[in-house]
């Protein structure tokens, strides 16, 4: 190797900053602690950690070791273990996730916007449901367009606003600790550290919300294509999986206690919807008080997501629609329609696609009674579907160690071939348990919602490679 190759090759520790600012955010703080009774969700991040995150990490670690020279990530493995056809429903399902990833983002930077503006959310939410709705559908539409351009501006946005918003998210840990030698009268909440505190209640509540937990630490595969770029790829990858694993464990413990600090959960549970749905921007506000510094926080926060979501949202509509259709394993089963590139190399037909079915939820969700409902709806629709995406990963690995002797790696998560079997087994049930009871809602509606969506991307999956083989057939 070069002295000039060398010095482009990635640091194992970098990588890890990388996948800590793509996988982790101030939001699974905020929501872990509004949807599991406050400091008792301290408990349920341990044990998700301990017993989900660390060996999904590790198993990342040991395939992306395995296909060092692979950039697809997940469906590469999918079809180096398992083949072709499996390799594009794992796109499939990639993609077919974003659709409803791609409504919130529309919603999130609405309600971002009007945080930026007024400081202030009460005028935000007194506007009739529809109107807001038909809003985020303009927005959609407008990015829509931006996508068949092929903008690559919007990429640069995005990683300055991750980056930022990471950078805000330890921020407020390392300010909020700080805030009681500064402003030692603010009234900050006092925390019951008894064991009978702690602990949480087991019931069906608790089952329901823990798609919240998996959504919260799942995506690190994102960083895969990465691996072949890291020195040393088969001990750098996965020490750098070990080293994320330990930073978002300390940034969920000690974001929980800091938020802890600010809001009880008898405050959370009486207005639940709007402590989803604003939660964060409140805690910047706060923080700024404390601070004596007013709503600067608050400001520079609630932009900071507002470039973030709107850039998220391009990306959401482009990247996995790339992903899927311009797969080499995927294109023959999908129809040729579809295929279609504009002279911007954009997938125009199938971004009409998503016009449709994100367009379509946006418009359904007109019939909710309020905004700050609908943000709320999103968020547990989102934990419901996102993590499909992390079977792959689990159906991969499971594959790879039944294939020992096909693949080779200088790196495994275990040598123990039944351990390692179990670890896949147990990952995968844990995601596939945990989005199948987060559909469960009281609210008729948003359990309506919860149900059709999966059941109509998954249809739509399946009818696609038909559609082709009528086609080729012809």
């Amino acid at each position: 190797m070069t002295n000039e190759n060398h010095n482009k090759k990635i640091a194992w520790t970098t990588l890890a900053m990388m996948a800590f600012s793509t996988v982790w955010g101030f939001g699974n703080v905020v929501n872990g602690y509004i949807y599991f009774d406050g400091t008792k969700v301290i408990f349920s991040w341990i044990l998700m950690f301990a017993l989900y995150f660390i060996p999904y990490a590790l198993m990342v670690g040991e395939l992306g070791a395995v296909f060092q020279k692979s950039e697809g990530g997940v469906s590469s493995w999918v079809d180096a273990t398992l083949g072709p056809k499996w390799a594009y429903y794992a796109g499939w399902t990639y993609w077919a996730c974003h659709i409803v990833y791609i409504s919130s983002k529309g919603t999130g930077g609405l309600r971002a916007m009007a945080w930026g503006i007024w400081g202030d959310i009460t005028h935000f939410d007194a506007l009739p449901t529809a109107w807001v709705q038909i809003a985020t559908l303009i927005i959609f539409l407008f990015f829509c367009w931006i996508a068949t351009k092929g903008l690559s501006i919007l990429k640069t946005l995005a990683t300055l606003a991750g980056t930022s918003m990471f950078i805000m998210s330890i921020l407020f840990i390392i300010m909020m600790f700080a805030a009681p030698a500064i402003n030692p009268h603010a009234g900050f909440n006092n925390i019951d550290w008894h064991l009978k505190s702690l602990i949480p209640t087991f019931n069906w509540k608790y089952f329901t919300s823990l798609s919240i937990l998996v959504f919260g630490v799942g995506g690190c595969e994102k960083i895969s294509p990465y691996v072949n770029k890291v020195k040393d790829p088969s001990r750098g990858f996965p020490k750098a999986m070990i080293l994320l694993a330990t930073m978002v464990i300390i940034s969920a413990i000690l974001g929980t206690v800091a938020v802890a600090m600010m809001f009880s959960t008898k405050e959370i549970n009486a207005d639940l919807n709007n402590y989803i749905s604003n939660g964060a921007y409140w805690a910047f506000q706060k923080l700024g008080e404390y601070y004596h510094l007013g709503n600067l926080f608050l400001y520079i926060y609630a932009w900071c997501n507002v470039i973030g979501q709107f850039a998220v949202l391009v990306l959401s509509i482009d990247a996995p629609l790339r992903m899927l259709l311009g797969s080499k394993q995927a294109k023959e089963f999908i129809p040729r329609k579809l295929l279609k590139k504009n002279r911007y190399g954009a997938y125009i037909n199938g971004i009409w696609m998503v016009v449709i079915l994100s367009g379509g939820l946006t418009l359904a969700q007109a019939l909710v009674p309020s905004s700050t409902a609908v943000m709320a709806q999103l968020v547990k629709l989102n934990s419901t579907t996102m993590p499909l995406r992390y079977l792959w990963v689990f159906a991969a690995y499971i594959a790879l160690r039944k294939q020992t002797d096909k693949f080779t790696s200088n790196y495994k998560m275990t040598k123990n071939q039944g351990l390692a079997l179990f670890a896949g087994f147990w990952c995968f049930f844990v995601t596939g348990f945990s989005c199948l009871v987060g559909i469960y809602s009281p609210d008729p509606f948003t359990l309506f919602l919860n149900i059709l969506t999966p059941i109509v991307l998954t249809a739509l999956g399946v009818i696609l490679p038909i559609i082709r083989k009528h086609e080729d057939k012809n």
